[in-house]
């Protein structure tokens, strides 16, 4: 049973924390590059929560806070499976 556990929380630390990478990287690339100027002036008159751009990266923040409690749900299941006898 423990190496069940193991190999289950070191594919969920794995999976967990590349896919939190990528969400990360998906998030700050739009907040990297100018955009296009008349779409940048159409979004600056609106309320900051209103925004594209700003509701974009929230969304992609919140999915990988998600993916990095999964990696640490997976360093629990490996926590879990050290304590076991053999």
């Amino acid at each position: 049973m423990s190496a069940v556990l193991l190999l289950t929380g070191i594919t969920a630390i794995a999976i967990g924390a590349w896919r939190g990478y990528v969400e990360v990287r998906i998030a700050l690339g739009p907040l990297i590059h100018d955009g296009e100027p008349t779409r940048t002036l159409i979004e600056a008159g609106r309320p900051v929560f209103l925004r594209s751009r700003v509701r974009a990266f929230a969304r992609h923040v919140a999915a990988a806070l998600g993916w990095l409690a999964i990696a640490m749900y997976g360093l629990f299941l490996i926590s879990v499976a050290a304590g076991m006898p053999r």
